[in-house]
């Protein structure tokens, strides 16, 4: 990256590819754990990129934490403008939580103008009390790099119980946050709500309504901020937790029929 960090970057190939799309992961995990999303896009003839975002995974820094506020942000504009420069086609974007939110912002920002931007269960809106977002905001100014315990339950992730077992047992993920990180994501996640309506790209809002990880309300007030765009298009999954690409069947076929669906409208062969 521009300031010297290195990133891991991961590829799933393919010579014959009609599309690319990039994968931004979500908080605390990192790109190896969408393989099987990635095979689902193989097999629909796109090749697929992730990259474990700075302090995740194979990449280098501490863990959980920013230099400065923007560096998600940055780093994905580098990445994603490498990759297109690489492939005859420009990637379209697909975000997931923490992704999610950093994938969104950057388009809203307008640093990148993918072709479609795909978000599952995007971090929007937290379940922690305004007192605690407001003393996030405090703290990301006097000790802007603490580091504190995301608190995330791994079983809410899915209600597969393997899928829990092997988030645990996974050697690259971690159970950090830092107040920096964590302002950024609650400032943010309010920001794109309110800038909703500027959405200039199409969008495909996948929300599980029983999340317990991230607030589906926030999707849901993006959505309704979003309508005036003209853009975006929603799918809810009542019964579904967080990690939609990794839930039980019949949730997971339903989730990645309408991927499906939606792509096959918006990128037809």
């Amino acid at each position: 990256m521009a300031d010297g960090q290195r990133l891991l970057l991961r590829d799933w190939p393919r010579h014959d590819a009609r599309g690319a799309v990039l994968l931004v992961h979500g908080l605390g995990e990192h790109s190896g754990r969408y393989d099987r999303l990635a095979a689902w896009f193989n097999q629909r003839g796109y090749a697929v990129r992730g990259y474990d975002q700075r302090g995740h995974g194979q990449s280098p820094g501490r863990r959980g934490a920013l230099r400065h506020r923007d560096d998600l942000l940055a780093d994905l504009a580098a990445v994603y403008q490498e990759y297109a420069r690489a492939t005859p086609h420009q990637p379209l974007l697909l975000g997931h939580s923490m992704g999610g939110l950093v994938a969104v912002r950057a388009v809203l920002d307008g640093a990148l103008a993918p072709p479609a931007l795909v978000l599952s269960s995007p971090a929007l809106r937290s379940w922690e009390s305004p007192r605690m977002v407001r003393l996030a905001g405090v703290l990301a100014r006097l000790l802007p790099n603490l580091p504190l315990r995301s608190g995330l339950d791994a079983s809410r992730l899915s209600h597969d119980p393997q899928v829990a077992a092997d988030y645990k047992a996974d050697p690259l993920r971690h159970g950090w946050i830092t107040p920096r990180l964590a302002d950024f994501i609650f400032r943010e996640g309010a920001a794109c709500i309110a800038d909703a309506g500027e959405l200039a790209v199409p969008t495909l809002l996948l929300v599980a309504e029983s999340d317990e990880l991230v607030d589906p309300a926030g999707s849901r007030a993006f959505a309704k901020a979003a309508t005036s765009s003209g853009q975006l298009t929603t799918r809810f999954f009542a019964s579904l937790y967080h990690e939609l690409f990794n839930e039980t069947e019949p949730g997971r076929g339903q989730v990645l029929m309408q991927l499906g669906d939606w792509l096959g409208r918006q990128l037809p062969r």
